[in-house]
């Protein structure tokens, strides 16, 4: 757009034209290496030995499609003017393809998330760590369904088009990009939700925190907190909410403060930045704990279960803490929730 628009100009403008983009994509350059590193590195440290799942698909694909970005304008960048396939390509195009990663980024926060929601409300009650080959498809298929669906919206939604030329048109020297309406949400819908939940479990959580006490578990420190079980269904899934809050900030607090404090000072990341995996892994840590407490009497105790979240152990949410290996608790059940 903005790059048709300076082939009726002249020489000296377009000579300005091309060194103000170059400032734009020196900043988005190291931008998208460092989200690319991030992303690889939170999918290399994550636990290998959980059961694969729509997220888990997602992040990975996310992954790629900001790697496929940084070589793409990389390359742009690198060899500034050329002719690709009877395209031109010039510095503009690295706005303009951000603009349009950006863009479609922050339409499939609700889809993927719900996708995702469901996904795990479904299974979560499975025991088996390998699912079928149909299920593995299913997840692939819907993770291509979902990008293409995003794009398609984007490029072919008239209004986004004509935006997007109106933005290049009159901002020939900035690149404009958007932040996601969808993020804001969900980011405001999970602090909420948990801040709710805390205030409502503040003496249960303050009289677990208090009987905390570190114990040795295969040669690994973890930590044990004392509780005395109830058969009640209504005191069960209050206790279950108070173990699931523990063991999701337990691993989420410095992610959940900084939420607090984006949402405080009213910052609007863009789209592109918002979606990375690191993020993506945080609510899903949130969406399984929700399918845990929505789905706590179908849980069954097996090892197998309890490979779901690549960062947060769920395990001792449901099972007290009965091994040889530790020290002796304060109170004849004990439950570990941080390990």
């Amino acid at each position: 757009m903005a790059a048709i628009l300076c082939e009726n100009c002249s020489g000296q403008y377009h000579y300005t034209q091309v060194n103000q983009p170059l400032e734009i994509s020196c900043m988005l350059l190291p931008i998208m290496l460092g989200k690319v590193f991030l992303d690889f590195f939170m999918l290399q440290v994550k636990q290998k030995n959980v059961k694969v799942s729509f997220m888990g698909y997602f992040c990975v694909s996310l992954a790629l499609l900001d790697f496929t970005l940084l070589m793409s304008i990389s390359f742009i960048f690198c060899f500034e003017d050329f002719a690709l396939w009877g395209v031109r390509f010039t510095k503009y195009h690295i706005c303009l393809f951000t603009q349009i990663i950006s863009l479609t980024y922050g339409i499939l926060h609700y889809p993927v998330y719900l996708v995702a929601g469901l996904d795990y409300y479904m299974t979560i009650a499975q025991t088996s760590q390998f699912p079928k080959r149909g299920q593995r498809l299913l997840y692939v298929f819907a993770v291509v369904v979902i990008w293409i669906s995003g794009f398609f919206c984007i490029l072919k939604g008239t209004s986004i088009y004509e935006e997007l030329e109106i933005q290049n048109r009159f901002s020939p020297y900035q690149c404009p990009l958007s932040a996601s309406v969808q993020s804001y949400s969900v980011s405001c819908a999970v602090v909420l939700l948990t801040g709710t939940a805390l205030l409502a479990c503040r003496k249960e959580v303050t009289t677990m925190l208090l009987s905390v006490r570190v114990a040795s578990f295969a040669s690994q420190p973890v930590l044990l907190f004392s509780y005395v079980s109830n058969n009640n269904s209504t005191c069960f899934k209050w206790q279950l909410l108070t173990r699931l809050l523990i063991c999701f900030l337990g691993t989420w607090a410095p992610f959940v403060l900084l939420q607090i404090i984006i949402l405080f000072l009213g910052a609007r990341i863009p789209a592109y930045m918002e979606m990375n995996v690191p993020w993506l892994y945080f609510v899903n840590s949130f969406l399984i704990a929700v399918a845990y407490w929505c789905r706590c009497h179908d849980v069954e105790l097996t090892e197998e279960m309890w490979s779901t979240d690549p960062f947060v152990s769920w395990k001792f949410c449901f099972m007290p803490f009965n091994n040889e290996n530790t020290e002796p608790a304060d109170k004849p059940g004990a439950v570990i929730v941080i390990c």
